[in-house]
């Protein structure tokens, strides 16, 4: 398994010295089974189909695609095509016909998501364990809550298995987990971000989140 800092700023570099998404890929999947935490993803893309992801992208760009190569997983109440949506309710499920809004712009951008993460169920509790899936690890303190809504998305972060993830935030389930797993956790203002392709659990305070490993 590579050692890289998975920053934006470091897989850049590592890319600019040779690194190849393919060995990214590779790192972030051992990482997920080094973690040995079922309760972080939902669902995860196979790797043929990430291979093929990366391989869409082309030579190293950051200037065209400023987000060339880096991994962001989704917290699953938030639409990518190819998995289902659940909202941490398996019998809630269905299919996105596209992807939110948010999510193509990064992918758009030369972002690869890597999976749909864990939340509290239709992202309601500040928790993190009220989930019908196993309840991810608080990465610090494995006796204390990983905190939610956005847990998986939070934990899959500050375990250095993506660079980034979005969650949702409405009072306070973007920067709970943040804040309980040593990361950045940003609630955008309302309207800053469209909210098309996510499912909100109130839809007038509600809007996409992001977690981070750096300001």
């Amino acid at each position: 398994m590579l050692d890289v800092p998975f920053d934006i700023q470091s897989l850049h570099k590592a890319y600019a010295e040779g690194l190849t998404p393919a060995q990214m890929i590779d790192t972030c999947l051992r990482r997920i089974e080094a973690a040995a935490d079922p309760g972080i993803f939902i669902a995860l893309l196979d790797r043929d189909t990430l291979f093929a992801e990366a391989a869409r992208l082309g030579p190293f760009d950051p200037k065209t695609r400023p987000l060339w190569g880096i991994p962001f997983a989704i917290k699953d109440n938030i639409d990518l095509t190819g998995m289902p949506t659940t909202a941490g309710s398996p019998s809630y499920a269905f299919d996105p016909e596209r992807d939110a809004f948010v999510v193509a712009l990064l992918r758009k951008a030369g972002a690869i998501a890597i999976g749909k993460t864990n939340l509290d169920q239709f992202a309601t509790g500040l928790v993190g364990v009220r989930t019908p899936y196993p309840v991810p690890t608080n990465t610090l303190d494995p006796e204390i809550v990983p905190g939610g809504s956005s847990s998986g998305s939070a934990v899959a972060v500050a375990r250095g298995i993506v660079s980034f993830a979005l969650g949702t935030d409405t009072a306070g389930s973007g920067r709970v987990p943040a804040a309980l797993n040593n990361i950045v956790g940003l609630k955008p203002t309302l309207g800053a971000l469209s909210a098309s392709g996510m499912i909100p659990a109130c839809r007038t305070l509600d809007t996409i989140s992001i977690f981070a490993l750096t300001v």
